[in-house]
């Protein structure tokens, strides 16, 4: 089966912007969409001599590499973009993306830099088959925003790449199978960026004609606000028996360029096309401005200013993004004798801190969380994302708690020690009386021992004086309590207290109290009873 294209393209300068920028071009081998930026720097010229040089390409090219075909044609219009600067400083600082399709008959060759995009409709499902290059788009390849989050971010239109006639352009390229039925948009940002894929899906659905697609799409983008230049390119491929396009068409401000007289312009596909078409295409699908200049607009005079002040905003804009994504990072420290989430980078420029507190936890103090969190925060912990940051902090947080309820058992349950009891306390003797000339003797409190009381002997009536002239009995006295009987002595005297007093108790001591057993301290913690070990106090219990 021979395939080829129908085609149809248009564009509208939009509801903000007081000229376009942008550039499209359809062919039967070549669509192209160029979004021109600087504004005043002529981003409109650096979008239609980017076209006006590959379009070139909408020739027949049987046999040759489509990527090496679209790789040459990028490099050689970036070169044109760096003579026309050289030629006119003026110039400096204007850009444009780029987004094309070249197609062979039997598939299509790829080329895209900057943000226009390219979609494809294949089973009822449209596709983006290009990826933009803009900083907004790196941060959601990395996961840092999301693509809800993309589409209102203050930097989503800072772009990664360009033609802008500075150095070596890295386009991406691609070749793609052609199958019959498919539809290809190719538009740039004032479309996607205002108008969702779903429906641009259903739109594209809906209208079988590519004319009345367009002018559905650009109609959408208006009633969306229209706040950027508007252009797009709907093609299908189909059978070359069902009527495929085959006159060129050039909107937007390449369109103004070949207005007047063409004859002074180079002989180009797209000269030609632009004398083929003379705008019926553009009065078909929009009723263009009664205003609208056909000629290229003079350029003013303070843009020749620009080589002075545009670096400076280049820069402010790239120190711009830099500070949006370090309020982007995250990570925990201390802040005094607590922890708290920080947000930004720690560090400071020209004395302004790039971090500041996000959340305080005011409740973990840097003594409960123990020794090993507190050398990991003697600088930060850096969180690889807000959620990680929580999450350490919810450690630390449950790691204070713990230790708070090891200080209030330590609290609550004060050690406590039991009076110490000698082992051998040494008898008390009570003192002795009448010793050694009488017998009274005392009672030991210790022993049980009891001496006999010191009696007197009394004489009887047949004593006998002597020499002394006091009488004396002869009679043997009789054994006085406390005595033994025939031995004359008094315990006490030559005698142990235990030999002096046979049926007396044995001396006893008392034994010294059992020791206290302090009972093991128990706090249940749950699942969490393992980080009492990471207190610097431990549970002491009484003991």
């Amino acid at each position: 089966m021979s395939l080829s294209l129908r085609f149809a393209a248009g564009s509208h300068k939009g509801m903000i912007r007081e000229g376009n920028e942008d550039s499209g071009y359809a062919g039967p081998r070549l669509l192209a969409v160029a979004d021109g930026m600087g504004g005043a720097a002529a981003g409109e010229v650096a979008s239609s001599e980017v076209l006006s040089t590959i379009v070139e390409l909408d020739e027949d090219l049987p046999g040759a590499d489509l990527r090496d075909t679209l790789r040459l044609a990028v490099d050689r219009a970036n070169d044109r973009l760096r003579v026309m600067i050289e030629d006119d400083p003026g110039l400096e600082g204007m850009g444009t993306t780029l987004t094309a399709l070249l197609w062979t008959g039997n598939g299509l060759g790829l080329v895209h830099v900057g943000d226009s995009r390219a979609y494809l409709l294949r089973d009822g499902m449209l596709e983006q088959i290009t990826q933009d290059h803009t900083w907004v788009q790196r941060l959601v390849d990395e996961g840092r925003i999301t693509e809800e989050e993309a589409g209102h971010h203050p930097q989503r239109s800072l772009l990664m790449r360009a033609l802008d006639g500075r150095g070596q352009v890295e386009p991406d390229l691609a070749v793609r199978e052609a199958r019959a039925g498919d539809r290809y948009l190719v538009c740039s940002d004032g479309l996607s960026g205002v108008v969702s894929r779903e429906t641009m899906q259903d739109t594209l659905l809906a209208l079988v004609d590519p004319r009345d697609a367009v002018q559905e799409l650009i109609q959408l983008a208006l009633r969306g606000g229209g706040p950027d230049n508007i252009t797009c390119i709907v093609a299908d491929i189909v059978d070359v028996d069902q009527t495929p396009s085959d006159i060129p068409m050039v909107v937007g401000a390449v369109a103004d360029d070949f207005a007047g007289d063409t004859a002074t312009l180079p002989t180009t596909p797209a000269s030609r096309a632009r004398e083929l078409t003379a705008g019926e295409y553009e009065n078909e699908a929009l009723v263009p401005d009664a205003a609208a200049p056909n000629r290229r607009r003079p350029k003013p005079a303070w843009r020749r200013t620009l080589p002075f002040w545009g670096p400076a905003v280049v820069l402010l804009a790239a120190l711009g993004g830099a500070y949006w994504w370090t309020q982007t990072q995250y990570y925990v420290a201390k802040d005094g004798d607590h922890v708290a989430i920080y947000r930004g980078i720690d560090t400071e420029i020209f004395g302004i801190s790039l971090s500041s507190p996000y959340k305080q936890y005011t409740a973990v103090t840097m003594p409960l969380i123990g020794a090993e969190y507190r050398d990991s925060l003697a600088e930060r912990y850096d969180a690889s994302s807000l959620s990680d940051a929580r999450k350490y902090a919810e450690k630390l947080e449950r790691q204070a708690g713990v230790c708070r309820q090891v200080i209030d058992w330590n609290r609550d349950h004060p050690p406590t020690v039991s009076p110490e009891v000698p082992q051998n306390p040494a008898p008390t003797q009570a003192p002795v009386t009448g010793l050694p000339g009488g017998d009274n003797v005392s009672t030991s409190p210790t022993t049980g021992v009891q001496a006999a009381p010191m009696r007197t002997p009394t004489p009887t009536a047949s004593g006998r004086p002597g020499s002394d002239g006091v009488s004396r009995s002869t009679a043997r006295p009789t054994a006085e309590p406390g005595r033994t009987a025939g031995s004359g002595q008094r315990p006490g005297a030559n005698q142990s207290p235990s030999q002096g007093a046979p049926n007396a108790p044995a001396p006893t001591t008392t034994p010294p109290p059992p020791a206290s057993t302090a009972p093991t301290p128990q706090i249940d913690l749950g699942p969490d009873q393992e980080l009492i070990s990471k207190c610097d106090e431990q549970p002491i219990g009484p003991r």
